[in-house]
Parts: structure tokens; sequence; C-alpha cells
């Protein structure tokens, strides 16, 4: 028994040596945390340090650790860097930042190319002609061709997006580039078919692709107003609407317009040698003609040519005058009398046409 006793006394000797371990290593870290909290408020107020200082190590905590700090700062403020600079278009982002080249210069990122172009979200020429051009082309073309009233079933908010990004990648130039080209051969397709159309179908078929052709452009320049803004306005010191306007005139409007127009009325000139594909003014004669084609499609024609030329109004004053005002000097008094011969000449015509008073 006595052995027994003397055993738990030495067990509750054990325990009483273990608190008082615990005790004084906790006294200990309390001592050094206010050490280190007075060593702390002593470098604020004695302007050595200040904050963001590392902390000296501790007696247990190898040196290596504070090297691996100091590497993983450096490391960090380098891809800082980097990000910076390539938002910025420096194009320095492989250089070490000034005043930490020995650090700097000793870490390695080891950062693929993948990873670096996903990390600063390039959009190189190839991501350009393989991914985003045709996204672009595709929903051109669909515009282009469509009819009034059609559902296109393309996301202009993805188009929209595929043009900001392209100009914010410096792309504006391509996509430019790109864009004149594609509408350029679609008009000289478009004049191909005029061609080909017969004079009772002709004038209708021009109506059509002029107005098909101005619908587009009503979706087309919204979608590329991010590059006429930042690209075409302020470096070319133009306007895309002007430029695609100025396509249709010279690829469709003038190698066409001696068919509608009499030739030789005027002094016009024009960007390309034209052959009139037929011997009369087509628009002349279904002036002419009643009932040849709508009088709706004639106005729609006229206003169109004189959108595109105004000077185009010297080919036929007359013609114009019916659908445009002011474009004939105002009427005089002494010239009453032969404004009532041309309307008595007109009716004459009618009634001779079968048409009734």
């Amino acid at each position: 028994m006595e052995e027994e006793s003397m055993e738990e006394e030495g067990g509750g000797g054990g325990g009483g040596g273990s608190i008082s371990s615990s005790s004084s290593s906790y006294e200990a870290f309390m001592d050094d945390q206010n050490h280190n909290n007075w060593e702390v408020a002593a470098a604020g107020a004695g302007g050595r340090a200040g904050y963001g200082q590392p902390r000296p190590l501790s007696p247990g905590e190898p040196r290596s650790a504070c090297g691996q700090r100091d590497a993983l700062g450096a490391q960090e403020e380098l891809e800082i860097q980097m990000m910076s600079e390539a938002a910025h278009g420096q194009g320095k982002c492989c250089e070490p930042a000034p005043g930490k080249g020995g650090a700097a210069a000793g870490i390695n990122l080891n950062i693929n190319a993948s990873a670096s172009k996903f990390l600063m979200n390039v959009i190189t020429i190839e991501d350009y002609k393989s991914t985003y051009w045709p996204k672009l082309d595709s929903a051109i073309d669909q515009l282009l061709t469509q009819s009034p009233g059609d559902y296109i079933p393309i996301s202009y908010e993805q188009i929209y997006s595929c043009v900001y990004k392209c100009v914010c990648q410096q792309h504006s130039e391509q996509m430019y580039s790109d864009l004149i080209k594609k509408i350029t051969n679609h008009l000289e397709r478009v004049s191909k078919e005029l061609q080909a159309s017969p004079p009772d179908l002709y004038i209708e078929r021009f109506n059509i692709a002029l107005g098909q052709y101005m619908g587009a452009l009503q979706s087309i320049v919204p979608l590329f107003i991010y590059m006429n803004k930042f690209y075409i306005e302020t470096k070319l010191n133009r306007d895309l609407r002007n430029d695609l306007i100025k396509l249709f005139t010279e690829h469709v409007a003038e190698k066409h317009i001696y068919s509608l127009m009499p030739k030789g009325h005027g002094s016009v000139k024009l960007y390309c040698p034209v052959i009139p594909l037929y011997s009369k003014a087509l628009l002349l004669e279904a002036q002419t003609t009643p009932f040849w084609i709508n009088p709706s499609t004639m106005a729609n024609i006229v206003k169109g040519l004189y959108m595109l030329r105004p000077e185009w109004v010297q080919m036929a004053p007359a013609l114009f005058s019916k659908f445009i005002p002011n474009i004939l000097p105002p009427a005089v008094e002494s010239e009453l009398e032969e404004y009532a011969a041309q309307d008595q000449k007109l009716q004459q015509e009618l009634i001779q046409e079968g048409f009734s008073r």
C-alpha cells in the first residue's frame, strides 16, 4: 500500500511538473510577444522601420524561410509589373523591375506560353484570323443578304463583343481592311447580277439591291461602332458609314448610272469607265410609260442616287425635281404660261393612252 501511495504521489508530481512546464512556456511566449510589440512601437516612434518591414527571424526559425519570403515577394512584384506593362502595351514584360535586378532576375517564373497568354488575355493575329474574324464574316454575310423583315439568327451582343476585344488588342487596322474587302466582294457580285438583268426587271432589281444594302448598313455600322470611334475617326479622320456608302457608289451605282440616266447631260466625273447596258435611259423611259414601275420604286431610286452623288442631278434635273424639293430654280410669273402648256400636254398624252378625265 505504501508503494502504491508513493507511485500515486510520483504520478501526481509528474503531472505537477507538466503544468509547471506549460506555465513557463506560456510566460516565455507572452514575454516574447510583448518584446516584439515593444520593438514595433519603438520602430514606429523612432522612424527606423515602417509598415510592411519584414519581422526578424525567431531563434528556432531557419534562415531559408526568410529567403523564400523575399523571393516570393520579388516574384509577386515582377508579375504585377508584367501585367501592368502588358496592359499598357509597353512590350517589356520580361525585364526586371528597376532597382530589384538582383532578386528579380534570379527568379525563374516558369510560365509557359499558354499560361502567359491566358493570364494576360492576349488575342494574337492567329486567334483573330481563326476565331474572331470568322464570326464577324458570317454575321456580315447574313446582314448583307437579308430581306426586309427577315429574322437574322445572330447574337448582336456577341458580335459587338468580338469587335470590342479586337480593337482593344490592336487589331483595328486588320479588321477594317477585312471588312472593306468583304463588302467590296459582295458589291461586285451584286453589280454582275444587275448586268445580267433584262430591261423590264433592271430598275426593280437595282432598287432591291440599293434598299438591301442601305438596310444592312443600319446594322453593320452600329456593330463596328467601337472600331469607328477609336480607329476610323481618330486615325483615318473618316466615318465608317460614309466609307461603306462610297463603296456602293463606286462598285454598283457608277457602273449602272448610264443605264438609268441619260448620258452627256452635265459634267459628271466617274471613277471608272462605264458602258451603258441599254441604249435608252431606263428611268426616263419608265417615267414616260405609265405603270411600268411602281411610283414608290422610282422615288426610292431617285432619292438614293441623289444621296450617293448629289451632282447626278445635272443628268436629269426634271426627273429629280419630281421627288426632291428645290432642285429646279423657283418659278417666276413670266413662265406661268409655259407651265400651263406642259400640264395640258401631259393631259393629252394620258387621254391618248386611254385615261379619261
